[in-house]
């Protein structure tokens, strides 16, 4: 584990080390979450699928969503029955 000591700019921006941006393949306009927590922060980087990622999983599904008989009702069935269960 890479461990480094960050300074925080009167902006309220932190720098990467070279070595940790190397470590997680963190370029320039790469996207972080962050996670706080008390006194604890987390960072992960955000992985967006490219397009033909995307596509491909979206196709994936409805071939999937076709072959169980799914209809865009039972969908939006299932998805309200989420929210119910969730707001619990």
């Amino acid at each position: 584990m890479d461990t480094q000591v960050l300074t925080v700019s009167s902006k309220g921006q932190i720098s990467f080390p070279d070595s940790i941006r190397k470590l997680l393949s963190i370029k320039t306009g790469d996207k972080l979450v962050a996670y706080a927590s008390d006194d604890t922060i987390m960072l992960k980087t955000i992985k967006f699928p490219s397009v033909e990622d995307f596509e491909s999983s979206l196709n994936e599904a409805q071939k999937w969503a076709e072959s169980v008989r799914y209809k865009e009702d039972d969908v939006n069935a299932i998805i309200k029955s989420m929210r119910k269960d969730h707001r619990k």
